[in-house]
């Protein structure tokens, strides 16, 4: 029988890894791929695949020969890459923390179950929470998670805590996630949980992540005050479609 706790042990690595850097400073040296196998007990194909996955992050500065450093945090998050709101702010120098305003097991709406491929109606876990930075609020957070990780989010600090380390700890393993960022406007509960006006500029991103399995396991929106967060986009240029008539004269460029 599959114990339901289990994580795959390059995962737990990760986890353990991320934490650590929360408390770490840019350039500070990381454990070297034999360090970890001693430590954790695994191979090294393991523990490098583990080093590897938070450097494709942007977490980790590697360096062959010379080894693994922390990475100088970005002044934004990425749109390719989801960090914990609580390590995000840590790296930005903040202190993060959380005011919870629901939780709770209840069915689920028709949009809810849409957004996790479950039945209408089925249980699904809420959590609503103020992200705060400094004790400055940045986000207004709304998440529905598949029932599976109720009993450890039921009984997880998620105010000073993480909410994506009470769904491992309850050994899902979240793995991708797929999103949109759009505008709107502050509602009057916006305004009122984010300490701005109604009517304001929000950032809106709705994202839903899969496990290591491809369930779908968290839907989220996080509203954001547009003053107090951004997003960093990275892009590939498309070349230039070939069509017909004359190139640049005269030493113009196009």
């Amino acid at each position: 029988m599959i114990d339901a706790a289990w994580v795959p042990h390059h995962r737990r690595i990760e986890q353990v890894l991320r934490e650590r850097i929360t408390t770490m400073r840019p350039g500070d040296r990381l454990p070297s791929d034999a360090e970890l196998v001693a430590e954790f007990g695994v191979s090294r194909m393991t523990a490098r695949n583990a080093m590897q996955r938070l450097a494709e992050e942007g977490l980790v500065d590697r360096h062959p020969g010379r080894g693994s450093f922390v990475a100088a945090p970005l002044a934004h998050r990425r749109t390719d890459r989801l960090m914990t709101f609580s390590s995000e702010m840590a790296r930005r120098g903040h202190v993060p923390s959380s005011r919870l305003l629901a939780r709770a097991i209840r069915p689920s709406t028709r949009a809810e179950a849409a957004s996790l491929e479950l039945p209408v109606g089925e249980p699904i876990v809420e959590v609503r929470r103020v992200r705060l930075a400094d004790n400055q609020p940045i986000a207004l957070e709304s998440a529905v998670l598949v029932q599976a990780c109720g009993p450890s989010v039921l009984a997880a600090d998620l105010e000073a805590g993480s909410l994506h380390a009470a769904i491992h700890a309850g050994g899902i393993s979240l793995r991708r996630g797929t999103g949109t960022v759009g505008a709107a406007s502050a509602t009057s509960e916006d305004a009122r949980l984010l300490h701005i006006r109604r009517g304001d500029p929000l950032l809106v991103e709705r994202r839903v992540i899969v496990d290591d399995g491809g369930r779908r396991i968290e839907a989220t929106e996080s509203r954001y005050a547009a003053d107090r967060y951004a997003l960093d986009v990275s892009f590939d240029v498309e070349p230039a479609p070939a069509g017909p008539g004359p190139g640049p004269t005269n030493g113009e460029t196009r």
